[in-house]
């Protein structure tokens, strides 16, 4: 295997955002120079709002909180407890292959939310994991993507909104989506499913893509 994986911190040990960056571009270091294996980093942030390269002033939060700068493609968002983090730091086997990469995430996130009896779909030109419109409301977001692509290793990564409070969504433009809502698994299904539920699917399903997605380290037998 060439692919692992790490639980930085789960309820109720939440990862500070700013930690869990330093962690992650630490990683992201050693993975581009050989000196660490391609690793996917799981946890549960502290509240925080965080803001891609595309977020334009009006989509800031209403009440004047923070938000912090990134520099992952996509829009503002918000992270928090109750919702599980996915940061893969994966040197990719093909390096111009980030559009394969997106919809490999995506079809994870699918795969695992239908183990709940959601029915999640990719909306051709919304980013993301989404459930359409039906009789609880219109298309709703389920987990968001967002990541960036330097020197052949990825960062950032992919957000599910498994139980989280909803509210801080309402002080935003999330992801820059004015016609559309944002749900959770435990919205969906009324069920209290916390991200630690998720963890091990997750693992799997990650695991069924790798031989695709991962470079194989230098000297390793093929």
């Amino acid at each position: 295997m060439t692919l692992e994986f790490s639980q930085l911190g789960l309820a109720p040990d939440f990862v500070d955002y700013t930690r869990g960056w330093e962690i992650q571009s630490e990683l992201h270091d050693k993975v581009v120079a050989g000196l660490a294996p391609s690793t996917v980093l799981l946890l549960e942030h502290s509240p925080v709002y965080t803001a891609g390269k595309r977020t334009e002033d009006h989509e800031r939060p209403f009440d004047g909180t923070p938000v912090v700068p990134v520099d992952r493609g996509g829009k503002l968002t918000w992270h928090g407890p109750g919702q599980l983090v996915g940061y893969p730091i994966i040197k990719l086997k093909n390096r111009a292959g980030i559009r394969d990469y997106v919809e490999r995430l995506e079809s994870v996130i699918i795969a695992v939310l239908a183990d709940y009896g959601i029915n999640a779909v990719r909306i051709k030109g919304r980013a993301g994991v989404w459930i359409t419109s039906d009789s609880k409301g219109p298309d709703r977001k389920i987990a968001a993507i967002g990541i960036r692509v330097h020197e052949g290793v990825t960062m950032h990564g992919f957000a599910i909104n498994c139980n989280n409070d909803l509210s801080p969504y309402a002080q935003i433009i999330a992801c820059g989506i004015t016609d559309a809502g944002v749900t959770t698994i435990a919205q969906e299904t009324g069920r209290d499913i916390a991200p630690a539920h998720l963890v091990s699917r997750i693992t799997e399903e990650l695991r069924k893509n790798e031989d695709a997605l991962v470079a194989t380290p230098e000297g390793a037998l093929l």
